[in-house]
């Protein structure tokens, strides 16, 4: 890479999308190595890495995920061990059609519908001499992606290969100074109410805060609960040997995610997929 385009790049945001908490046998310590060996790479084709939950700033994480999906230049997405919600944040990158570029480690296959893209791998095991070539090769790629996708007016990472599609836009309106900070206010005051709720019912129940990879017993039991409510209502004629499969486990998560209740005891997406993935097996064994 030249001078030239290391000082263009060095200003400009890479977004990483990867699990965080234990999927398919990986712990949280071998997702934070990989993230270590991503920024690297990443940094090193003069971009800066950030997960696209992360931000400076105080706000909910849905909407912070939505920015950064849509305003990041370019995206790398690892989908190592199929995680529901890296799957779901990547069909969102796509649907803006930006550049992506996706990753996996050799363990796991390739999904059919995004199989047609390129995917780099690298070894799960994380052996010193494949990772040095993959890192170059992610970082030749990197710049190469993005010059691409700057330079040729037809550029597509996915939709325009299967025909002629509106790409998904997110609408922005300039706001006065004083309303965006009213904005802003409300999105830290739910914060803050959401907060206050978990603290309050942890407190009644004397139930300790939950740190890490540790949930409390309440909490633990919440998610119980919620798993046997979606398996009785949209399961129940489903046999148990089939409730073990990725696939079925996958939408019994994404339904577990959008309950009301459960919000009430979790922090956020990522706490609720550490607990679930603890309680699953064990339920449906």
């Amino acid at each position: 890479m030249t001078e030239e385009q290391q000082i263009k790049n060095e200003d400009q945001c890479c977004g990483l999308v990867m699990p965080i908490s234990s999927i398919d046998g990986c712990n949280e310590q071998h997702w934070s190595d990989v993230k270590a060996i991503l920024t690297e790479s990443v940094e090193g084709a003069g971009f800066k890495a950030n997960l696209v939950s992360y931000a400076d700033d105080v706000g909910i994480i849905q909407k912070r995920i939505i920015q950064n999906l849509y305003e990041n230049p370019i995206v790398v997405c690892d989908v190592s061990g199929k995680n529901p919600n890296v799957m779901f944040e990547l069909g969102m990158r796509l649907a803006f059609d930006k550049p992506t570029i996706i990753i996996k480690d050799d363990k796991t296959s390739y999904s059919f519908d995004t199989s047609p893209i390129e995917h780099l791998e690298y070894p799960r095991d994380l052996r010193f001499t494949k990772i040095v070539e993959f890192k170059e090769a992610l970082k030749d790629k990197l710049t190469a992606t993005l010059k691409k996708s700057e330079e040729d007016p037809n550029y597509t990472t996915f939709l325009k290969h299967f025909g002629t599609f509106t790409v998904a836009k997110l609408d922005t309106k300039e706001v006065s100074k004083e309303d965006f900070i009213i904005e802003e206010l409300k999105d830290l005051k739910k914060t803050m109410q959401r907060q206050e709720m978990m603290y309050s019912e942890r407190t009644i129940m004397h139930e300790p805060a939950y740190f890490g990879k540790f949930p409390s017993d309440t909490v633990q039991m919440e998610v119980r609960r919620a798993i046997k409510r979606v398996i009785n209502k949209e399961f129940s004629e489903l046999p148990a040997s089939k409730r073990k499969s990725p696939e079925i486990k996958e939408m019994i998560f994404h339904h577990v995610l959008n309950d009301e209740r459960l919000h009430r005891y979790c922090g956020g997406p990522e706490e609720i997929q550490v607990m679930f993935d603890n309680v699953y097996h064990d339920l449906v064994a």
